[in-house]
């Protein structure tokens, strides 16, 4: 949900990071509840430098198992202001709107099999990108073997 500040911001700190991330060897795809036209005009209006996909049915998000939830997205409007103020300034009129879907993030090794799920206690709760970072690392070392 790109309309979502919480969601934004995420994709805001993914874009800026996303060159360092790629060279460790990460693809970032960003799965939206919304139409492809929705996700091709949010896409047009700022370009990211992963691939966003549109789940008009939200057919990937119930296979995972990601909720909707009106009291957690609340709970992350009073709990995390400054996050919040943030992505306000970042998603203007610009953004999607796919509802209360509440976050959540998933580690794919390179067999195709998640490694981590990371589900959000709220809206604005992502996995912290330090353990992204560590599962870059256990994938290097594994390759160096």
């Amino acid at each position: 949900d790109a309309a979502c500040p919480f969601c934004n911001f995420r994709i805001y700190e993914l874009t800026n990071r996303h060159a360092e991330l790629a060279a460790r060897g990460l693809d970032i795809v960003a799965v939206f509840s919304a139409s492809q036209a929705d996700v091709l005009r949010f896409a047009g209006h700022r370009p990211r430098p992963f691939q966003i996909a549109a789940d008009p049915t939200s057919s990937a998000h119930e296979t995972y198992g990601i909720e909707r939830s009106l009291w957690r997205k609340l709970k992350a409007i009073v709990t995390r202001v400054p996050t919040l103020l943030k992505g306000m300034r970042l998603v203007r009129l610009a953004g999607l709107n796919t509802g209360n879907l509440m976050p959540a993030d998933f580690l794919i090794n390179e067999h195709g099999r998640i490694v981590e799920a990371y589900y959000g206690r709220d809206a604005g709760d992502r996995i912290p990108l330090e353990r992204v970072e560590q599962f870059l690392s256990r994938a290097r070392t594994r390759r160096a073997a």
